[in-house]
């Protein structure tokens, strides 16, 4: 018996969403007819699709496999379309998920390559590692950018590709501290605006104090670049962050960097979903290059 693409279709627009109950209001049908549709594809598939845990519906292995199938067949539909009628390409759309505390300057330098082109659809959405990770286990997100490597024991097949690296280092207003100054007695002089203790930064400087054997004032702990970029600009107190996070107050002297930099780095990572046909425009972006912090 032919696959019926109704019943794909109508699975594809549940995938991607996530929700059984939006979608089936989203088609104009109803929810009981839409799990019969569903239903209908796995038996002749001879595969579950979805499990549901609590209120959610997640892909099976089978469900990853046939979205991806589902995926290259509508596009491949969208393209024909959009060809005939002489329209050109059919812009397309690129979910990208950014931890919730990481740079913008740095999303914005990562992404500058494909921002301007016209036949691609940038759709950017912050959170936590957890919901950014279950996003792209749901195929609700192609693209992940952390400051962290997802967890070694994770089930999903991720794929973790780092980007950049950078030395991170001292900042401050110029009123504050003489950036000729040592580590040592800035450590000991100046209030600090430093990440939270469950930052691997944090633990980084922590460890530098402590083989310094000094004990360091801590003005602020914070968990959002943008904040520690802001706080340091108020003149609270000294920050520990990546050259990038402040790239425009290092340009314009409003703060200043520590000539003597702490040796502790920060690495960023893409993180993408293992798919037998991967998004061409996650795969452009990841093969070209990227500087995190090219200063003026």
């Amino acid at each position: 018996m032919p696959l019926n693409y109704h019943h794909l279709r109508y699975f594809w627009a549940v995938a991607h969403d996530g929700n059984l109950t939006r979608t089936a209001q989203q088609l104009n049908l109803s929810q009981s007819a839409l799990s019969v549709q569903i239903k209908q594809l796995e038996e002749r598939l001879g595969h579950a699709l979805f499990e549901r845990r609590g209120r959610q519906l997640h892909l099976t292995e089978a469900g990853r496999i046939a979205l991806d199938h589902a995926d290259a067949i509508f596009s491949a539909g969208q393209e024909l379309v959009a060809t005939l009628q002489e329209t050109g390409r059919t812009r397309q759309a690129l979910r990208v998920g950014a931890l919730a505390t990481l740079s913008r300057n740095f999303q914005i330098g990562f992404l500058r390559p494909i921002l301007a082109r016209t036949d691609v659809e940038v759709i950017l959405r912050s959170g936590s590692p957890a919901e950014l990770l279950e996003g792209l286990g749901t195929l609700n997100l192609d693209l992940v950018l952390m400051n962290r490597e997802p967890p070694d024991d994770s089930l999903a097949p991720y794929e973790t590709h780092q980007i950049a690296e950078q030395a991170v280092s001292i900042v401050g207003s110029p009123e504050r501290f003489d950036p000729d100054r040592p580590i040592r007695e800035l450590l000991g002089e100046h209030p600090f605006i430093l990440p939270t203790t469950d930052n691997t930064l944090r633990t980084a400087f922590d460890a530098m104090a402590s083989r310094l054997s000094v004990r360091p004032q801590v003005a602020a702990e914070v968990d959002d670049m943008a904040m520690m970029r802001l706080l340091a600009r108020e003149n609270i107190g000294l920050a520990l962050v990546a050259p990038i996070v402040v790239q425009d107050e290092l340009t314009s002297g409003r703060l200043v960097e520590a000539r003597e930099h702490p040796r502790i780095r920060e690495t960023f990572y893409a993180i993408t979903l293992r798919r037998r046909f991967p998004n061409p425009v996650v795969q452009e972006l990841l093969a070209s290059s990227f500087d995190p912090a090219p200063l003026p």
